[in-house]
């Protein structure tokens, strides 16, 4: 079969689709048909070494297909399934084993691409929104990137939970994709100072919440446009890391609340995985969710599809299609 692999650690140049064995399920696993795969930021994270991984590896970690074969001891699904999985390294390739306690069956309503789009990005909304810190009618949260495929998604989940929402992006075209999904005000952080724009929406009294995915870029004036017990939720690190600081600042500032949480601890049980792809899978079934795929890319141009993704051109999700 088909797969993309990182045989050093380096730019996406190092992606590099080769002909390997198809795998084969052991005891607990099952063996999928990728019909697609999603690009998400902790891929690029792998590729480069920033999240250590053994060489050589096949990137992805989500993906969508029907069941190829079973491996024993497995009873939840069967042979020609539509299911869906993320958190679980492999998914640039035709086939991929994964645990059976890590897929969900995929409902009708629902198409494999657009699982495979939410699985990794739409859990992420659903803990930061529902969990993480959960939004509550009328409170007001600051989301960056909102145009992206976590932005996009979370703007939305905001407004199912009646919060009012700040989005921040790069373009006008972006601006007016997020405010088609819900999105009360937008601020184009390259024209305005986003800081200086929360205070003026604000009226001075600051956000409840701030969604950080793009890190470095952002995460020290986000902590300034929080009201008093304020909550800075730090979700990714797209423009880089961010450094150390002092707790001491968050006194400071305001009595803020800081926390940098990761999916995994959030679907850590069969019970919570369930729930929240789920309420994902419902909410796509009544058009309450827009699933916005930005592009697709064969698994071919995997180098393609990391470049749009690190220079933060998307508007919404890339799939890749095996």
């Amino acid at each position: 079969m088909k797969a993309v692999r990182v045989d050093e650690f380096g730019p996406p140049e190092s992606l590099t689709v080769q002909d390997v064995a198809r795998p084969e399920p052991h005891p607990g696993e099952i063996l999928i048909e990728i019909e697609a795969a999603g690009v998400n930021f902790i891929d690029v994270y792998h590729r480069t070494g920033l999240y250590d991984s053994p060489l050589p590896f096949t990137p992805g970690m989500e993906g969508a297909g029907t069941v190829a074969a079973i491996g024993l001891d497995v009873s939840r699904f069967q042979q020609g399934d539509r299911v869906a999985y993320a958190l679980e390294k492999g998914a640039y390739a035709e086939y991929a084993v994964v645990p059976a306690e890590r897929a969900v069956l995929v409902p009708e309503g629902v198409t494999l691409r657009q699982a495979a789009a939410v699985m990794l990005q739409g859990m992420t909304a659903h803990y930061l929104t529902h969990s993480t810190y959960r939004l509550q009618a009328h409170e007001v949260a600051l989301i960056h990137a909102a145009a992206g495929g976590v932005g996009s998604l979370l703007v939305q989940m905001a407004k199912l939970r009646g919060a009012h929402v700040i989005g921040t992006t790069s373009t006008e075209e972006k601006a007016q994709a997020a405010g088609a999904l819900g999105a009360d005000e937008m601020i184009l952080y390259t024209e305005v100072d986003f800081e200086e724009a929360v205070e003026e929406i604000t009226m001075g009294q600051g956000v409840e919440v701030v969604y950080d995915g793009v890190g470095q870029a952002t995460f020290s004036q986000g902590l300034n446009c929080l009201c008093p017990r304020g909550t800075m939720v730090l979700f990714g690190q797209a423009s880089g890391p961010v450094k150390p600081i002092d707790p001491q600042l968050l006194k400071e500032k305001g009595s803020l609340y800081l926390t940098r949480p990761s999916l995994s601890d959030y679907v850590g049980t069969r019970d919570a995985l369930e729930r929240r792809a789920s309420a994902l899978f419902d909410w796509i079934e009544s058009g309450a969710l827009t699933v916005r795929i930005d592009r697709m890319f064969p698994l071919e141009e995997a180098t393609e599809a990391h470049r749009t993704i690190e220079n933060r051109k998307t508007r919404g999700k890339l799939l890749l299609i095996p």
